[in-house]
């Protein structure tokens, strides 16, 4: 039996918690250092899951884009020898896995290997790639043969684009590779592809 002459506040003094001997809640989302520019621009390109141009990077990071040129000739050398590399095409950029790595990709996929390309395809693609931008005609006074068909199989594969109009009569399309040409071939930019022999340019 309690005692008549405690006060009852006394009581409720007693059973009240005190907020200061809560436990602290737990920081769901701590502070931590500021982030390196050449991090932040890796972690843009591994969410955006598409080509990144270096404008939209500059733009985003506040930086000039000779600070951006630099930062992406260093993730390109750091990417290099991994599975992932950093593929640069003109003005854009994306992380892609090294085509060495594509066998076991696609036995992880469950895809089958894609037919090989045609003679022909494989050469007019050889010269998109060293003369781009190049017109249909062009190509055709190159090879000497009609290239239609073996630019339907190239673009159908997104190995090639249009990449606009010559400004001459007609406003004949221009042609041009793309970033899945790069990652098919296993090139980092167009300056991997190697030099051509002498009488071939």
């Amino acid at each position: 039996m309690k005692d008549a002459t405690t006060p009852l506040n006394e009581t409720a003094m007693t059973t009240t918690p005190n907020h200061h001997d809560q436990p602290a809640q737990p920081i769901l989302f701590p502070t931590s250092p500021q982030l390196s520019l050449v991090h932040q621009v890796e972690a843009i390109l591994f969410v955006a899951g598409e080509p990144v141009t270096l404008e939209q990077l500059t733009k985003v990071l506040e930086v000039t884009p000779a600070e951006i040129t630099s930062i992406i000739d260093e993730l390109v050398s750091i990417y290099a020898q991994r599975g992932i590399r950093l593929q640069r095409h003109n003005d854009q950029c994306m992380f892609v896995s090294a085509p060495e790595a594509a066998p076991v990709i696609r036995r992880f996929l469950g895809t089958q290997q894609s037919q090989r390309l045609s003679p022909a395809a494989l050469e007019t693609l050889a010269i998109i790639a060293y003369r781009q931008p190049i017109t249909r005609a062009q190509i055709e006074a190159i090879r000497g043969v009609d290239s239609s068909a073996a630019l339907r199989a190239l673009l159908s594969r997104d190995l090639i684009c249009e990449a606009g109009r010559l400004e001459t009569l007609g406003r004949p399309i221009l042609y041009a590779t793309t970033p899945t040409f790069l990652q098919a071939f296993g090139l980092t930019s167009l300056s991997d592809l190697p030099p051509l022999e002498e009488g071939e340019e």
